[in-house]
Parts: C-alpha cells; structure tokens; sequence
C-alpha cells in the first residue's frame, strides 16, 4: 500500500517551537514527574524510566528507544517530547546496560512490543491515553521503532532517527570484506562492553541471518498510511543512503541534517523535528 505523502512534516522549521527551547510554567497540582521501574520480559527484564508530563491527563505516550548500543540515549529529545505535553518512557532492551537478560538485534525487538504492552496495561496508573501512543529510535532503535509500528496497527506512528536498515548491512557486508571487518574492528567490538550474554561472533551471525523483519523500507511499507518520519545525518548514514530507503519505502527524500550519527552539534534542531512531528500526529 503506497504511503501518504508527508513531505510538509520533513520540512527544516523556521523557528524552533517553545517545548524545543523553553521550559513551560509549573503546574503546581499536576508537576511533570518521572518514575523508574523495571519492565518484566520474557527471559529477563528491562531497566525503563518514564517521564510524566505536566497536567492531570491522560497523556499521548512516547516510547523513545535507543541504539546500539546505546552511547547516545536522547533524553534531551525526551525531555522535550515532556514539554510539548507527551509523556515518554525510555528503557535499555534486555541485557544491555545492566537490564537483566541476554541480548539480541530480535530480542531487541521484542523489548519494544513487550514495553508497548507495559503502557497499555497500566496506562491508568501512569496517566497514558493509550489510543494516542507513538514510536521513536534512533540508529538501531530506529529500526526497532518502524518495527514496532510495523506490527502494532494501534500505535499512531513512528520517528525515525538515522535509523540503521539492519537487513541492508547485512547484504552489504556479505558483499564487501573490507566493510565487514571495518565493522567488526570499529563499531562492532568498541560496543560489546555494556552488552550482557552475547559476543562479536554471536551478533554477526545473527546479523547475517537478518531477514525481512529487520530490513528497514520492508518495514516501513508494512507501517502503511500511518505516519513515518525520518531525520537522517550527513555523516552518518548520510544522503546516499537516505534517498535510497525513502525511496524504496515509498517516502519522499527526508531532511540530511549536517551533523555527525549522534546529531551531536543540532539537538535544537532534532527535537524541533521531533515536537513538531508529534503536534501533527491524529488526536
């Protein structure tokens, strides 16, 4: 099924909006607050925080989902995600960064299904309206996020972040040795640390094995006529490869933001994306 055009919600903003920016007033009988709990998981568990946002609710709800493995966490874009009135839980999947368990690129996966399940049913205790719930990643939890959104007909959308298309490194990878072990020697192996129950030989072959489910414009053609975005970084996965996912998802060319991966000098810009992104997702 083609995909709407959305080709006015890429678009650079002329002026950041307040929740970029700005702090809001304080709401003295309804603060934003912020809660810190584990999430159950099949095999282990999921070390996850939730920011609440100001007022008595009940909130649209983000889930905002890091990558691998998870260096850059985005909390600022959480933040102000809070700030334009969406509460927001952040988490580390299954064995990463202390969260008990074993991880995987597919257990990965899995964590973000398992989280959505988490809101929905306590959506009362923490204020969520549950029928206004959205998806966002970045790098690898970009793929997550399509993947999320691919799967659950229910969530509004998904924000997608110099999102990593899993299945085309892989075939990459298998076509190009100097690729691969550039990989290995310079991300691969300086991620491994904050990773529990898995080694470099377990994740490339797991990354070898990736199919459908993880190749990124299948995904997001699977999502259907829900909105996707994506922001993409010139020196990351950059403009080639930004035009080549939209177009084999069937989105128009998104923004390529002059910036490295971790969009380390355009955090205004960023989370200007982001809120602007979320004011206009179905109320």
């Amino acid at each position: 099924m083609p995909i709407a055009p959305l080709a006015a919600l890429l678009l650079a903003a002329t002026s950041p909006p307040a929740a970029a920016t700005a702090d809001p007033p304080r709401d003295a009988v309804h603060p934003a607050t912020m809660a810190a709990f584990v999430i159950p998981a099949q095999d282990g568990a999921m070390n996850a925080v939730l920011y609440r946002a100001a007022g008595a609710g009940p909130h649209p709800m983000l889930l905002l989902l890091h990558g691998f493995p998870g260096n850059e966490q985005n909390l600022d874009l959480g933040q102000a995600a809070r700030r334009a009135g969406w509460s927001v839980l952040t988490l580390h999947y299954r064995g990463s960064w202390g969260s008990p368990g074993r991880f995987t690129f597919a257990g990965a996966a899995d964590d973000a299904r398992t989280a959505i399940a988490f809101l929905r049913a306590n959506a009362e205790r923490y204020g969520i309206d549950p029928r206004r719930m959205a998806v966002a990643g970045h790098s690898m939890g970009g793929m997550m996020a399509a993947r999320a959104a691919a799967d659950d007909k229910a969530l509004l959308g998904a924000f997608l972040i110099d999102p990593w298309d899993m299945a085309g490194s892989a075939r990459f990878y298998r076509s190009d040795a100097a690729a691969r072990q550039d990989f290995i020697d310079n991300e691969l192996r300086g991620d491994l640390p904050p990773l529990a129950g898995t080694s470099e030989a377990a994740l490339l072959a797991e990354l070898d094995a990736t199919g459908p489910r993880l190749d990124l414009p299948v995904t997001i053609r699977e999502i259907g006529r829900r909105p996707v975005a994506m922001v993409y970084a010139e020196r990351g996965n950059g403009t080639d490869q930004a035009r080549s996912i939209s177009r084999a998802a069937g989105l128009p060319t998104p923004p390529v933001l002059p910036t490295d991966h971790s969009f380390s000098d355009m955090r205004i810009a960023l989370a200007t994306r982001l809120v602007e992104w979320l004011a206009t997702l179905p109320r």
